[in-house]
């Protein structure tokens, strides 16, 4: 990937359907905030925000959505759900109410997710049938999971209508890069979203981060967002302060070298801060 990308370059996901390579986050945003920052986000180019049930901040992004003036099909909205619930029926209508909450009885979402793999196979089958139901009627427009490793996405192939899911939605970042399951999504044709991509700001002092930072006259963060851009990957930083919003938007007029890569893909690979993804797994 090169410099000639743009805020306004996607990702083609297995759907046909265009995701905007940087995304926003609204993990851990206060919902007095989540408008506000949401609203700058969309001010300053993005056109990718991923929010989920677990976040309880829906409504506030859909209110963002709306306060914007953008048209709706301008924007792509991905939410998660994080647990089935009685059955079938009952998870539709949970995934059906981030519809509602989002965009209104009559409106869409681009993408949902199954957000953790963890909560067990059967679970996960309630809530993969009832997600391809909505797919089915229009309600998204693509599927996909987050923190599934290789055994989840087997089980996942061994009774989905609808395969490869759109997406699989990861911690990723050079101190975790999960090449097994990466690989695998690359050769399945599933596309690949990163969130912690700036590790939280607890690598802005890294002496290799520092020393590539400066010779693209940017920042540590702005490095390892980009860093995610040129692996192929779709990151997804968050913050609720607008400066950072806007810097870490600014990663289009440069691109890192083969170098600076191998370098980055070089760091010790550490513990998660959230997740990292169980491969052998189908449970």
């Amino acid at each position: 990937m090169s410099s000639t990308l743009n805020i306004d370059s996607t990702l083609k996901l297995p759907t046909g359907h265009k995701l905007p390579i940087l995304g926003f986050g609204v993990w851990d945003s206060p919902t007095d905030l989540t408008v506000k920052s949401c609203l700058e986000a969309l001010k300053v180019g993005y056109r990718h925000i991923d929010t989920a049930q677990g976040y309880s901040n829906e409504a506030e992004v859909g209110e963002a959505v709306k306060k914007s003036d953008l048209p709706r099909e301008k924007i792509f909205i991905t939410s998660k759900i994080w647990e089935a619930a009685a059955d079938v029926p009952s998870t539709y209508d949970k995934c059906l109410g981030s519809v509602t909450k989002i965009a209104g009885d009559d409106g869409y979402l681009d993408l949902m997710l199954i957000h953790n793999a963890a909560v067990g196979a059967e679970p996960r089958k309630k809530m993969w049938l009832a997600m391809e139901k909505l797919h089915e009627e229009g309600k998204f427009k693509s599927i996909g999971v987050s923190n599934y490793g290789i055994g989840h996405l087997e089980d996942l192939k061994s009774y989905a209508k609808v395969w490869p899911p759109a997406v699989n939605q990861l911690e990723l970042h050079p101190w975790l890069q999960q090449r097994e399951v990466v690989e695998y999504c690359k050769k399945n044709g599933i596309v690949v979203e990163a969130y912690c991509p700036i590790v939280r700001n607890q690598k802005a002092n890294d002496p290799t981060l520092n020393e590539i930072a400066k010779s693209h006259g940017k920042t540590p963060t702005q490095v390892l967002i980009r860093y995610c851009i040129d692996k192929g990957w779709s990151p997804l930083p968050k913050s609720d302060n607008p400066g950072r919003i806007a810097q870490n938007a600014d990663v289009f007029d440069f691109a890192l070298s083969k170098e600076d890569i191998e370098k980055l893909d070089a760091q010790p690979q550490e513990k998660p801060l959230v997740l990292a993804v169980d491969n052998e797994s189908r449970s």
